[in-house]
């Protein structure tokens, strides 16, 4: 039986490791909440109080953090503790330097690491249907892919350490302007006098058809499991985008891409932000474009 370590067992983490679970695989997990230790054990895991115990004797070991401080620190306990040989499995959303960086130790430290961030959202974390995006060697890479299938809905290799996260951070800047695109769209076509379904059946079927409306539509009705059906409630926080948008910006500014929608849309985030709407999904920007929120 295959052993993994899960560090990070909150929305995503927890989910995630319960699909590990599913497929038949032993999971040793480690969560800074005694409530979602509780879960994860709840579900068939075992639960550790500490980084160091919770990685020992596994095969291999999945992070899903916060922020690249955390996860440079956990992964400074993990080399520490892991048996050797052990695969290295980040799937936190932090940026290219960052993982570059750690992956690298991972190697001084004789270890194989992959970055393999994800797009789904929670509910392609509890559907066992999330996209990874990862980035390693090719042995490191045919190792992580066993690991991820239980979890995933598509695995695509992206190239060397740090790919994964360049593949996220442009994918989701990209989704923070198709939502923004899709909110203005839905917006103008009320003031005209467009109800929002007739709206839908034509740009879903058009031109304008993308993710942003035809799977996670900002305005009510149309997509039953979209979060709009839902008060907005994510989903994928606002909070969460913004940091994408900004781990995005900065690597444009590193490496001198033009992108003055993906500095648009971080611009509208911000607000809404700022307004007190961090927790909000992503998609209430239909809302905050008319003040409404």
């Amino acid at each position: 039986m295959t052993k993994i370590a899960f560090i990070g067992l909150g929305h995503m983490g927890l989910p995630m490791s319960k699909n590990l679970l599913a497929a038949g695989m032993e999971v040793r997990g480690f969560d800074l909440s005694a409530e979602a230790l509780k879960s994860f054990s709840a579900a068939g895991g075992t639960g550790f109080s500490s980084v160091a115990e919770a990685v020992l004797g596994a095969d291999a070991i999945i992070t899903m953090l916060p922020n690249a401080a955390i996860v440079g620190a956990v992964y400074a306990d993990v080399f520490k503790a892991a048996k050797p040989g052990a695969l290295l499995i980040d799937s936190s959303t932090i940026d290219v330097a960052t993982a570059r960086s750690v992956a690298c130790k991972a190697e001084e430290h004789g270890f194989e690491m992959v970055d393999a961030p994800v797009s789904g959202g929670v509910g392609g974390a509890e559907a066992g249907t999330l996209a990874f995006m990862v980035g390693g060697s090719d042995t490191a890479f045919k190792r992580a892919e066993t690991i991820l299938k239980p979890m995933a809905g598509k695995i695509v290799h992206c190239g060397q350490a740090g790919n994964g996260q360049a593949a996220k951070a442009c994918n989701n800047m990209l989704l923070a302007i198709s939502m923004i695109g899709v909110s203005e769209a839905f917006n103008l076509g009320r003031s005209l006098g467009l109800d929002d379904q007739t709206f839908f059946d034509v740009a879903s079927n058009a031109s304008g058809q993308c993710w942003s409306m035809t799977s996670y539509c900002p305005a009510p009705g149309p997509v039953p499991t979209a979060p709009s059906n839902n008060d907005y409630k994510p989903g994928f926080a606002t909070a969460l985008m913004l940091k994408d948008l900004g781990i995005a910006m900065d690597a444009a500014q590193s490496t001198g891409a033009n992108t003055p929608l993906g500095a648009m849309s971080r611009e509208i985030y911000a607000q809404m932000d700022k307004d007190g709407n961090g927790g909000v999904d992503f998609s209430g920007v239909i809302k905050h474009l008319t003040g409404e929120l």
